[in-house]
């Protein structure tokens, strides 16, 4: 292969790996809550893992975290609206549904984003991406509605639960792409953001008896939880990465990875198995994603993209 093949060849084999790794959070999550550890424990150590790597990546570009006012409520808006709150239903719908599922609705967040994006005047009504809204709210209606092996109860109640978390995302990316960063760089912006969501998460852990102590000897969920921590940090530093290098447009297509490996890895350690009327979900999840994509001049790259390469 010449060098402008492996060069040209290297953003869609990160294309590959950020979405193998982002989509390996949703079957560690499930791990993670598998013997009782609840959300606010979970999310305090998951964002304080964060904050020390994604810090540690600046301290080597020799930068330092801003702590001016207008900074400190961004950090604080994005620690709640992209952390914290969907965490919050992720965590707790992840005891009651299939890792696979959550990798399939967390597939909902573009099409959530474009009514979001009429409403706040960040888009423009378009057909296509009307159609890729009612595919993604087919493909919803075809967990729910039909036979897909889920007691009734869990998928009227924790379904809606789950799609609370896109619909967290969908509104951050938003929030982002109408008010801006202030002049923050995405990675500073998620490090800020991480350190003050734990400081915020530690005494709501602690009063609510969900801490997590972090002694020896350590669990299944306990490994789950670091290795979701570091595969999370990653995974979005390398779509930072891949957005200088192949341009937005190109690094959104992650969300298709992040969804097909989701549920492949649910299936290949987990044992997670399917129904028809599932896969049937999901084909028409992904048809609505491709539907609904903005065009160049209107995307909405923003750090809700970490979480489905979505827009966590």
């Amino acid at each position: 292969m010449t060098a402008q093949g492996r060069a040209g060849a290297l953003p869609i084999l990160a294309l590959a790996v950020i979405g193998a790794a982002w989509g390996a959070t949703q079957p560690l999550g499930k791990i993670a809550v598998s013997e009782g550890y609840r959300h606010f424990g979970l999310l305090f150590w998951q964002m304080g893992l964060g904050a020390i790597i994604l810090q540690g990546v600046m301290a080597l570009r020799g930068r330092r975290l801003s702590f001016a006012p207008q900074h400190l409520r961004l950090y604080l808006i994005i620690a709640v609206v992209g952390s914290i709150l969907p965490g919050i239903a992720s965590y707790n719908a992840a005891v009651h549904l299939p890792a696979g599922i959550l990798s399939i609705l967390l597939s909902s967040v573009p099409m959530l984003a474009f009514p979001i994006a009429l409403l706040l005047r960040l888009e423009r009504f378009r057909m296509r991406r009307l159609l890729g809204l009612s595919l993604g709210l087919l493909g919803i209606a075809l967990l729910i509605l039909p036979d897909t092996q889920m007691p009734r109860s869990v998928q009227v109640l924790w379904i809606p639960v789950a799609l609370l978390s896109s619909l967290c995302y969908a509104f951050e990316g938003n929030f982002v792409a109408k008010w801006g960063r202030a002049g923050l760089g995405p990675v500073e912006l998620l490090a800020g953001s991480s350190t003050l969501g734990a400081l915020l998460c530690l005494p709501l852990a602690m009063a609510s008896d969900q801490f997590i102590d972090p002694g020896l000897p350590w669990g299944a969920p306990d490994l789950a939880l670091v290795a979701s921590s570091f595969l999370h940090a990653g995974a979005y530093s390398g779509y930072v990465w891949l957005v200088g290098v192949a341009g937005s447009v190109f690094a959104v297509q992650v969300s298709y990875f992040v969804t097909l490996f989701g549920v492949s890895w649910a299936m290949l350690f987990l044992g997670e198995g399917y129904s028809g009327w599932i896969w049937a979900a999901l084909a028409a999840m992904l048809a609505g994603m491709a539907l609904v994509q903005p065009r160049p001049h209107a995307l909405v790259a923003t750090a809700a993209t970490r979480q489905n390469a979505t827009p966590q």
